[in-house]
Formats: C-alpha cells, structure tokens, sequence
C-alpha cells in the first residue's frame, strides 16, 4: 500500500547497513481495522486544541483512525507499541537521523528518500528549533516536507509535567518545502508502559490548522482560512498518511534500542 523506493546505496561501506532491512511488517490489526472502518466522526478525533489532554492517563475516544472536517481539514491518529524502546530512545533518534540520507532510510526503507537539516549543521544532539527537510513517499506520492521542530509548550503540552512522567514529546509544525505556510501540527507522544513505550501520533492537517506566519492580522487569517479548505487532503491522502506512520514506527522500533546501544550518547 506504500510507494516502493529502493535507496540508491545500501552497500555494506554505509556504516548502518547491518540495520537496514527493506522488509516491512505486515500492519498491526487495529490499524488495518481502522483503514476498514473509513473516515471516523470529526469530533471523534479532536484538533490541535486538545493537544493538552494527551498528558492525561488513559486514552482517548480514537487511538488510530482518521476523519475528514468541513473546513478541508484532516486528523489522523496512531498508536504504535513499542517493546523494549525508551522515551529517551526516541529523544536521540530525531536529532541524530536528520543528518545522514541513510540513517533516514533506516526508519522506512520503502518510502524514505531523503533528509538534511535546513541550517547545514550536522549537530546531532538537537532537533528543537531547527527545520528538517525531508523527501518521501507518502502513499504513491512523492514529497517535499519541511519539518520545523518546536519546543512541546508551544504546542500546548506542560513540559514540565511531561518531565514528571517520564514523557517525551516530538512536536513540530510542517508544510511543503518552498512554501512559505505552515500547513499542519504533529505530536509524537512518548510514554512509558510496562516493557517499554508507546507513541501516540497526531497529524492535524490543513483547514483551521493551516496558517500564513508571513501575513499577520485578519488579512492573514482569512488568507489561511481559504487556502486551508484548497489545500483539503481527501480520504485516499489520510489513509496513506495513517499507513505511512504505522509503518514507519513500528519499523524503526524494532531496531532503535540496538542502534541506541551501537550509536546513542557517548558512543
């Protein structure tokens, strides 16, 4: 269900070639359940407003699905477990991948093309505050992303609390590379749970989420609301974006504790 990219060099001089393996998983059956099940209620899934929530124990009404809003705007969840990874694990992953094409293709090996940081540096211990470029498939399409990292405060989270429970969060804004709009919110939340963590993925996509940050006021905002609807994704790109992150996450995390172990802090 993923466009197939095969990496242009997996030869045994990369040094992480012993963890690439082009063999995806079958998908976990409550996504594959939340494929069949289509669109979901919009207020099954809620916006970017509830990001607050997500610290809260339990669960929510919706875990894994999608929905498609009145204001062109779409939702996709996921929840991916993870035996055996560590918050932390995650923590490093997204400073460290974002330097080398090949850590990137690791994580997808079907669907990810490539990646460098947008300031050129190859820091590999800081992600917050810096703007990844990526090029991927994301169903049969292929795409220029640019993810620009964002402190969890400013998506709604108390960081502190967040410390407290031993939480990581991966927040960021993103849009298509060029494009000088802000087009969705994402957070990968990060929780321990007994032999591991789990991650709880939120997109919230175009619609009242898409945003103008080079046009203030209300000329801005109307702007937005505009081209928020125009820019709508359709069922088929919500189902290609809940496929994509499934895959994805539960790919990498069966390898991430061994390349935290071989390539982590202090290695």
């Amino acid at each position: 269900m993923t466009a197939h990219f095969t990496p242009a060099d997996t030869k045994p001089h990369n040094p992480y070639a012993r963890f690439h393996d082009p063999v995806m998983a079958p998908l976990p059956a409550h996504v594959r359940e939340a494929l069949a099940a289509g669109p979901l209620p919009p207020d099954w899934l809620p916006g970017r407003e509830s990001a607050p929530s997500l610290l809260e124990p339990g669960y929510g009404r919706t875990e894994t699905g999608y929905s498609l809003g009145a204001d062109g705007s779409a939702h996709v969840y996921a929840l991916t477990t993870m035996p055996g990874v560590t918050p932390a694990m995650w923590d490093w992953w997204f400073g460290w991948h974002g330097c080398d094409p090949h850590r990137y293709q690791l994580w997808h090996p079907q669907a990810h093309v490539h990646v460098g940081w947008a300031d050129g540096l190859a820091d590999e211990d800081r992600y917050i505050g810096r703007t990844s470029n990526v090029v991927e498939f994301i169903g049969t399409k292929r795409r220029r992303f640019s993810i620009r990292f964002i402190h969890p405060a400013e998506a709604g989270l108390d960081e502190a609390r967040l410390a407290a429970q031993g939480e990581v969060a991966i927040c960021a804004r993103a849009g298509l590379t060029g494009l000088p709009v802000d087009a969705s919110w994402m957070i990968h939340q990060l929780r321990p749970v007994p032999g591991g963590c789990e991650m709880r993925s939120r997109f919230w996509i175009a619609g009242r989420h898409l945003s103008l940050p080079w046009l203030p006021g209300k000329a801005g905002q109307l702007a937005a609301r505009a081209l928020g609807r125009l820019a709508a994704p359709g069922k088929t790109d919500a189902e290609a974006l809940l496929i994509h992150c499934a895959e994805e996450m539960n790919h990498l995390a069966a390898r991430l504790p061994a390349l935290y172990a071989e390539f982590g802090p202090g290695r």
